[in-house]
């Protein structure tokens, strides 16, 4: 498993593995609430650390950071369930030394991802950020 620094021109690239993911993994989400996050999205790139992440040069996802906080990992359609979340996940930790994220309490994969991967709930919001009825679980790990 090999990253690199995202660059501004890898943005159509992370958010069609973005987009993919979600439709993936993200069920609960509806269409119009989906179409809208994807317009904010990018507005919060150039004040993240994006990796984009590879295996045998193939692109599999991607990761966003803010210091500590782990504000995006996404996988593409393709390499969900193939153990590369973990891998990434791993590495995240040791190399830029993550500690906390959030998810979404409806997605029940991610959930149990975290939790299983040495991450506990610290805490609960009953709204995400732009006040959407989609309650947000924050997670430190332990």
């Amino acid at each position: 498993m090999d990253y690199r620094k995202a660059t501004k021109e890898d943005y159509p690239l992370i958010l069609k593995i973005w987009e993919q993911s979600v439709i993936a993994t993200h069920p609960f989400l509806s269409i119009k609430d989906r179409e809208a996050i994807k317009l904010e999205i990018p507005n919060y790139f150039p004040h993240l650390a994006i990796q984009i992440w590879f295996v045998n040069h193939a692109v599999v996802g991607f990761s966003a950071l803010q210091e500590d906080y782990l504000e995006m990992l996404f996988l593409d359609g393709h390499s969900i369930g193939k153990g590369y979340g973990k891998q990434i996940l791993n590495q995240l930790i040791k190399d830029f030394s993550i500690k906390k994220v959030d998810v979404n309490e409806q997605n029940h994969n991610a959930k149990k991802f975290y939790l299983k991967n040495g991450f506990i709930q610290v805490g609960r919001d009953a709204v995400d950020s732009e006040g959407r009825a989609y309650p947000i679980l924050h997670l430190k790990l332990a």
